[in-house]
């Protein structure tokens, strides 16, 4: 059998694939890949399909080993990346033989990257799934040391440019929104959501926390819950917007003011604590 061993899952190392979009009426979030380009071109680059599972870490760490010959692919950020300890790079087909160690290391911008290993990880699904999904616990449990991963068989050979140009995270971001569905429940939204927010330490799979000038409430009634998807912008009584995730809650009672076009999400997805968002409504 082909397997991936984990020596080291570094920070936070999740299974992710395209996700389980669907399941929303059974409570059940999208989940998958935060940042949907990077894997699509790591398992592009890798021989794969795009919607084959890889890991993708938080802020790198990860070194694993593997059992038989594969081609691998780590995208994201420009990161770090070795085959027993020689530098091998990020963004291009990397050819690793059977119990060679491949390590990531921290990106200096961006906060995730994503492992392709030609096969794709095979772990069991769940609803069509292999994806972890925080919030709920359904999927394959975060990576740890000595962790022992199926890998499926190779179905296809590397593909994309000869030259990749890693993405580098920004410092600040202008985000596409479209306003609604609740923005008449806050005073001049589109006025408050364009001035700058800042990206706190308390991010994470189901929502991007926001700090800055709390938006108003220009209707004080209790919402009842109502669907939410993934990049609406709820803002709870604190007035301080949460972008939510692949990971969020499925309903919510606050007012959604906006939501983000799912072109941007990716960005969001490598935002660091203390980058600097504001957002355009078009």
């Amino acid at each position: 059998m082909r397997t991936l061993e984990v020596l080291d899952a570094g920070r936070y190392a999740l299974v992710e694939d395209l996700g389980r979009p669907g399941y929303a009426h059974l409570g059940v979030a999208p989940s998958g890949a935060l940042d949907v380009s990077s894997l699509r071109l790591a398992n592009r680059l890798a021989g794969n399909d795009e919607a084959a599972a890889g890991i993708e870490t938080l802020l790198g760490g990860l070194s694993v080993r593997l059992t038989a010959s594969a081609t691998v692919a780590v995208t994201g950020p420009a990161v770090p990346v070795t085959v027993d300890g020689r530098s091998a790079g990020s963004h291009v087909p990397i050819a690793v033989r059977a119990g060679q160690t491949l390590s990531i290391g921290t990106p200096p911008t961006g906060l995730r990257c994503y492992l392709a290993v030609s096969g794709g990880i095979a772990v069991e699904e769940v609803l069509g799934s292999r994806s972890r999904d925080v919030l709920s616990g359904i999927g394959p449990a975060p990576l740890a040391a000595g962790d022992v991963l199926p890998l499926g068989s190779p179905a296809g050979i590397p593909a994309g440019a000869d030259v990749v140009v890693p993405w580098q995270a920004p410092d600040a971001l202008v985000v596409p929104v479209t306003l609604g569905p609740r923005d008449d429940w806050l005073d001049d939204p589109a006025r408050g959501l364009s001035a700058w927010w800042t990206v706190t330490a308390e991010s994470n799979r189901v929502g991007l926390r926001l700090d800055g000038t709390p938006l108003r409430r220009a209707v004080d009634a209790e919402l009842p819950s109502e669907g939410v998807v993934t990049g609406a912008i709820q803002v709870p009584p604190s007035g301080l917007p949460v972008v939510f995730l692949a990971d969020h809650p499925t309903t919510g009672g606050y007012p959604v003011a906006a939501v983000v076009r799912g072109a941007a999400l990716g960005a969001l997805a490598q935002a660091r604590p203390g980058t600097r968002v504001r957002f355009r409504v078009s």
